[in-house]
């Protein structure tokens, strides 16, 4: 089975790059916008209760996440992918290090970068027409997320919560 772990914001910025991923999104129907601290890995279905076991503990440690979606940017050249930037914290940092230190399943495709995806699988055509407009919009959006997700992956490519896990700790 495919799982990852992450963190689902509020309604209301759900709401807003719901705006932006239902025209530019190609997974639009498969996920609700979020911020992924773990790739995406594999287990059998025997390892899911440890690793959910695993993921609690981490959750009792760190309090609620305060996120600051402070512009809309870009993976260009590498990908074709436009995101609200999530402002990295130390907190938000030690978060994903103890998830991918903790559960060393599967490898981190690419350096933490905190964001919410709102385009992707663009051609380099598309994404030279929207990133700049988008960019002209942008967002400032400050708030707390209290909670983190195990997620999985159903067979028509969807994901789904397995879990999930009341941030509760002081780090």
């Amino acid at each position: 089975m495919k799982f990852g772990i992450v963190a689902f914001p509020s309604k209301q910025l759900q709401d807003l790059a719901n705006t932006y991923r239902k025209r530019y999104d190609s997974q639009y129907s498969k996920i609700t916008p979020h911020i992924k601290l773990k790739d995406a890995f594999e287990v059998d279905e025997s390892e899911v209760e440890s690793i959910s076991k695993t993921v609690e503990s981490i959750a009792n440690q760190y309090s609620p996440l305060k996120i600051h979606a402070s512009k809309i940017s870009s993976f260009f050249p590498t990908t074709n992918v436009i995101y609200f930037k999530i402002e990295q914290t130390e907190q938000l940092m030690n978060l994903h290090k103890d998830l991918n230190e903790r559960i060393n399943i599967g490898e981190q495709k690419h350096v933490f970068t905190p964001h919410i995806t709102i385009g992707q699988d663009l051609t380099e055509a598309e994404h030279d027409d929207i990133y700049p407009q988008l960019r002209m919009f942008g967002i400032d959006v400050k708030e707390e997320i209290d909670r983190i997700h195990l997620i999985y992956q159903l067979e028509d490519g969807s994901w789904t919560t397995y879990e999930t896990y009341k941030l509760t700790g002081e780090n």
